[in-house]
């Protein structure tokens, strides 16, 4: 095959869990120009891929709304001649895309009635049980390709590497410090280890003075940050919304441990190869636990409720997330520390 297309999802954890497919496709078709259909949000991830040769942004809730602007990018799809697409979303319109694109091969999961549509349907694994990595390259490895480093992994771009050296040069962190990256937020407040938690914890690491600590997070972590700081003895550096994706990418790739719940951040840092400190509590770790090269300590707690994914939003006490101690989580950062 000569040109492929790999119809990729919307989040930033699950991109990153797609990053080994494009290097065992590139393996599998050397010769192969290979392209990324995806939401506009995850671009910079992406482009931190290097097996990827193109990107091709499908803006559904922008410029593609309409149905005529969505045939505009079906025809431009049709006019690249695609060998083959491989669909990791499951959605039903973008396997409509790639049929009247006229791709001739077309994989993907078999689910939302698409099968018609689709060359090759495969049956969905058990999501309950398989980690979203593992289901993601499932699509490739079911055409026959051989996916030899199932790790995750991501490039920082050396302008951005720079960038954020000399961001924390001016923050008086130096290339030597211990630098520990705390990641406050996530994309839903079950999943978030309580404001308490992360005070005491950058209190004990900061009391001494031999550990520097970073909080990053986006715009909207911005408040939940303030929050934590707000009653500190000594306060860490605070880049929650001030750095992009990709100084993200290479300000995790700095740290030399990163602390966060199961988030995009968490999974940033273990695919640059920073050792993580992963809390976990209504998410399970079997299921989108961190799977870069960097070392892992996760921390989980069993309260019950949560032996199998939990979704329950309206969860009034969050008790799976505070069942984690701020001890459990410092003794993991000093494991790091002290190696």
């Amino acid at each position: 095959m000569r040109k492929i297309l790999v119809v990729n999802v919307n989040w930033v954890g699950d991109v990153i869990f797609s990053s080994p497919i494009f290097k065992a496709l590139k393996a599998a078709y050397p010769q192969s120009q290979i392209s990324c259909l995806a939401v506009p949000r995850v671009r910079e991830i992406l482009e931190s891929i290097p097996a990827i040769d193109e990107i091709i942004l499908y803006d559904e809730d922008g410029v593609h709304r309409s149905p005529m602007a969505k045939l505009r990018l079906i025809r431009a799809l049709s006019q690249k001649h695609f060998d083959a697409a491989f669909l990791l979303h499951r959605s039903l319109t973008r396997a409509l895309f790639t049929f009247f694109a006229g791709i001739p091969q077309r994989i993907g999961y078999d689910a939302k009635g698409r099968g018609m549509f689709l060359t090759r349907a495969i049956k969905t694994p058990d999501e309950q049980t398989t980690h979203r990595l593992d289901y993601y390259l499932n699509v490739v490895e079911s055409f026959g390709v051989t996916v030899a480093d199932r790790a995750s992994s991501l490039t920082a771009s050396i302008a951005s590497e720079t960038e954020i050296r000399d961001l924390l040069k001016r923050h008086d962190v130096g290339d030597k410090d211990f630098l520990v990256v705390v990641h406050p937020g996530g994309n839903w407040d079950l999943k978030r280890w309580p404001v308490h938690h992360f005070a005491r914890l950058i209190d004990e690491l900061m009391k001494d003075g031999e550990v520097k600590v970073v909080i990053s997070g986006s715009d909207q972590d911005v408040v939940l940050t303030e929050a934590i700081i707000s009653g500190l003895r000594r306060k860490p550096v605070v880049l929650a919304g001030k750095v992009d994706l990709k100084q993200l990418m290479a300000l995790m790739k700095r740290a030399d441990c990163v602390v966060s719940a199961d988030s995009g951040p968490l999974h940033i840092a273990s695919s640059v190869g920073t050792s993580v400190v992963g809390i976990f509590g209504p998410t399970r770790p079997e299921i989108t636990g961190p799977r870069g090269s960097g070392r892992a300590v996760i921390l989980q707690r069993d309260v019950g409720c949560n032996r199998r994914p939990c979704y329950n939003l309206e969860c009034p006490d969050n008790i799976c997330m505070q069942a984690v101690s701020v001890k459990e989580v410092l003794d993991a950062v000093r494991q790091f520390q002290d190696q």
